[in-house]
């Protein structure tokens, strides 16, 4: 941006000094046209309409033509497609009359890209195509990097992600190697859209963040506009909204954008969402409505998909299934014609969640078989994991029991893969290098200025006043190494908080397993099956109060010990009900009232979850479980025993690792919650034989809170 403003300085210049009514002028006042149409739209139809008169009046068709081209592409960028189309078709009917093959394939261009926003796709291939033959016949290769990248997002649309991809790198080669900002920043932008859409968050995001770099950089607010869109559109997807919301708003902020709608309501369209997703449907559907209306009026096929599935569902949220359904058809009308697969996966989808709901289970079971086809044939992640849970459902419905249980255990292995810890951990790291990369840059300029400063004031003192400027020398010294601590300081709280934050996460994603609720529904579907219904009945009563108890304990920072031992408890219960494999026993100290002692939630329960997983191997019989309770000098202890094979005992092996891993992480939480609890905190681990003992004894030290306090 700075160049083009360098430019469009350089531009004025010369259009003051060039007076005289020629085609020198026409031109320059149509280069100030295209630089600014981006950013400035009005100025720019200002220009090409001054290029126009001037065109006509000395009768230069080429200029006439370029000036239409002008106002074609900043009505576009603004929404105006009716316009829009216009003003290029006359472009064309001049170049064309002038037989300037050059000027054509420009428009042909531009044509692409006004029908792939409107979401025509196969039309826009085909004008790309013409004006990449025409090019290619010219000898003319300025203009391939264009081509490639509008070409791939074509293919992006269609589902053809590899070849895409292919075109995405080869015209970020090109853009790099002309140095083209704008193309690097598009290509950047796309590449990561691709990633996104196929579950890959960390890598969308860390493309979407060189982009955001760039186009801070050089000041380019329409893309900065864009990636911050873009990266709120990936926290979303991981269902992170207030980190999207943030995002969202950063974009509407932008004042320089304000005059192109048509990313406004986009913004809209994702907030609304949110609102859908968090369950304030009646907030998201006035938004929606608006969107599409404005969408309909410029016939903007792609948000018009977009926002036709959002209004399903936020009507589906309000139990309206009949105008649900009525939006998800229209979608997917929209999307079949436009062929953009990610929003024509949705519709199918979004289809057999209504008639699921309508109970017209076939319907919604063919719905959802296209949706799950489609969605693994394009590598969909988000759209494939929705598509099995639907036919886990439907086929529960139909008594097809085996085929809900195959469509349940792929529902696992996605949502394992969509939703695991080391994505939230790439995620959080690559959002921490970008976000503070800025200030660590500042700090060394300010650091290097003050440096050049000393410089500076060492050279003057040969010539006059030595003591004073010693003195001034020691001040600036002082000041960049009391800067330099306060800045160190500063980096490494929010470092150490953004660590806290990242381990709390992977111990809440640590504390009950997929592969246990997995294995517990397993079990509660066989007793149904065997038509067990006391047992059943009691299983599920367990069950319930244990997810219910970990769900609201999760959301608390300190929970009665009453009620964390009430957790463990029943969790043992619940691996005890079925063949009751284990003896185990909670004892608390009679001194202690459980009622009165606040401690962090889930402490204890993963150290019995790993006994009971680990401890037994080639055990079947005796198995003993204890966890005991007292306190003693201030100190909250809890020890978990067993009489397994003893931790000394284990092969090394992937397990050992995850163990040794929840410890660490264990650990790490504990030295946290000590400094804020400001009592003591730890975990260690022994094999019991060091006591002439069988199995392993875990002591924790738990920092807590009385009700006094």
């Amino acid at each position: 941006m700075q160049a083009q403003n360098r430019v469009i300085d350089s531009l004025k210049n010369e259009l003051k000094v060039h007076t005289q009514k020629d085609t020198i002028r026409v031109r320059i006042l149509n280069n100030l046209a295209y630089y600014n149409y981006r950013n400035n739209p009005s100025k720019s139809l200002e220009y090409a309409e001054l290029a126009a008169k001037l065109a006509d009046e000395i009768q230069s068709t080429k200029g006439k033509a370029r000036s239409f081209y002008m106002k074609g592409i900043t009505y576009m960028e603004q929404g105006n497609y009716g316009i829009s189309i216009k003003n290029y078709e006359k472009a064309i009917e001049l170049y064309t009359s002038i037989d300037d093959l050059s000027g054509l394939a420009g428009c042909y261009n531009a044509m692409g890209v006004l029908n792939n926003y409107k979401g025509n796709l196969p039309p826009a291939l085909e004008y790309f195509e013409k004006a990449m033959d025409i090019d290619q016949k010219l000898g003319e290769k300025k203009n391939m990097a264009y081509y490639l990248s509008n070409i791939g997002s074509i293919y992006s649309s269609t589902g053809k992600s590899k070849e895409a991809l292919a075109n995405f790198q080869e015209a970020l080669q090109l853009y790099t190697n002309t140095k083209n900002q704008y193309g690097i920043i598009t290509c950047l932008n796309s590449i990561a859209i691709i990633h996104q859409d196929q579950g890959n968050y960390p890598l969308a995001l860390e493309y979407q963040n060189k982009a955001l770099e760039i186009a801070k950089k050089n000041k380019d607010y329409s893309s900065i506009f864009q990636s911050f869109n873009n990266i709120g559109n990936i926290y979303r997807q991981q269902e992170l909204y207030d980190k999207a919301l943030s995002f969202y708003n950063q974009a509407l902020a932008i004042k320089q954008t304000s005059q192109n709608p048509r990313s406004s309501y986009a913004i809209k369209s994702n907030m609304a969402g949110i609102y859908a997703d968090q369950g304030e449907y009646e907030n998201a559907i006035p938004y929606f409505i608006e969107v599409i209306e404005f969408s309909r009026t410029i016939e903007d096929n792609e948000q018009l998909a977009i926002s036709h599935n959002g209004l399903g569902q936020a009507y589906l949220g309000l139990k309206k299934y009949p105008k649900a359904l009525e939006n998800f058809q229209e979608a997917n009308k929209i999307a079949t014609i436009s062929q953009r697969k990610y929003d024509l996966v949705g519709s199918y989808i979004s289809m057999s969640v209504a008639y699921y709901y309508m109970k017209k289970y076939k319907l919604a079971l063919y719905n959802a078989e296209k949706g799950a086809q489609l969605s693994k044939k394009y590598k969909f992640l988000i759209h494939q994991r929705d598509a099995y849970e639907l036919l886990s459902k439907i086929n529960n419905e139909l008594k097809e029991h085996e085929k809900a249980f195959i469509s349940n255990q792929q529902l696992q292995v996605l949502n394992d893969s969509l939703f695991n810890r080391d994505n939230i951990q790439k995620m959080a790291e690559v959002e921490y290098e970008y976000k503070y990369k800025d200030e660590l840059e500042s700090a060394e300029k300010r650091e290097l200025k003050l440096t050049q400063t000393v410089q500076t004031t060492t050279n003057d003192l040969e010539k006059s006043q030595r003591n004073s400027f010693i003195a001034i020398i020691i001040i600036l010294l002082i000041s960049i190494v009391l800067g330099s601590i306060i800045f160190y300081l500063k980096l490494r709280h929010v470092n150490a908080k953004n660590q806290n934050i990242l381990i709390e996460q992977k111990l809440l994603r640590s504390q009950m397993t997929p592969h246990f609720i997995f294995n517990s529904l397993s079990v509660l579907q066989g007793m149904i099956l065997d038509k067990e219904e006391k047992k059943s009945i009691s299983y599920l009563s367990k069950f319930s109060k244990l997810m219910r108890l970990i769900l609201e304990n999760s959301r608390e920072k300190t929970v009665s010990l009453s009620e964390e031992l009430k957790a463990v408890e029943n969790y043992l219960a619940l691996q005890n009900l079925e063949n009751s494999l284990y003896q185990y026993s909670i004892h608390v100290e009679e001194t202690i009232d459980t009622s009165e002692f606040q401690i962090p939630p889930m402490l204890i329960q993963p150290f019995v979850e790993n006994a009971i997983e680990h401890a037994f191997e080639n055990q079947p019989e005796k198995r003993i479980i204890e966890v005991e309770i007292w306190y003693k000098d201030e100190d909250l202890i809890c020890k978990i025993l067993d009489n397994g094979i003893g931790i000394d005992a284990k092969e090394p092996s992937t397990n050992q690792h995850k163990n040794s891993v929840s410890t660490a992480i264990t650990s790490e939480r504990l030295k946290m919650l000590s400094k804020d609890f400001k009592k003591r905190g730890s975990v260690t681990v022994e094999d019991r034989k060091k006591f002439n003992e069988q199995g392993t004894v875990v002591t924790l030290v738990i920092p807590y809170k009385t009700i006094l306090d």
